[in-house]
């Protein structure tokens, strides 16, 4: 168990502690995340800028580009947090842990969902256009 003066340590962390523990964080969740998301969610959203730049989009446009992509990274991020605590603090199964776990994971989904949809507003008019030339 930690003693009293470590606890006190650990919540006396420094600025320049705390802004290098954010890198450490972002680290962790790479590291952590599974590999699906690793592997598709670069591509894309290297495709969606590129479609971005390709279509001309408004600057209203790429505001919603940016909010969504961050939306479903920071939601995995928060997906991330959550499996680590939960297999921090149950690491036997149970029931309620697998029921966090599931939400979790379908906030994901549901921001992935509403990102497809946010980005079929957007391009689909301009690929129907496109197409019809």
């Amino acid at each position: 168990m930690d003693s009293e003066q470590e606890k006190k340590a650990w919540r006396k962390v420094g600025h320049k502690e705390r802004f290098i523990n954010t890198f450490r964080g972002l680290y962790v969740f790479w590291m952590t995340t599974n590999s699906l998301f690793r592997y598709i969610t670069p591509p894309a959203i290297l495709i969606v800028i590129i479609f971005g730049f390709y279509f001309n989009v408004s600057k209203v446009e790429w505001v919603a580009l940016v909010l969504t992509i961050g939306f479903v990274i920071i939601s995995e991020m928060f997906n991330t947090a959550i499996e680590i605590d939960i297999d921090l603090t149950s690491p036997q199964y149970h029931p309620y842990a697998r029921d966090t776990k599931d939400v979790a994971a379908g906030a994901v989904l549901l921001s992935i969902f509403i990102s497809i949809i946010v980005g079929l507003i957007i391009f689909l008019p301009k690929i129907l256009l496109y197409v019809s030339m």
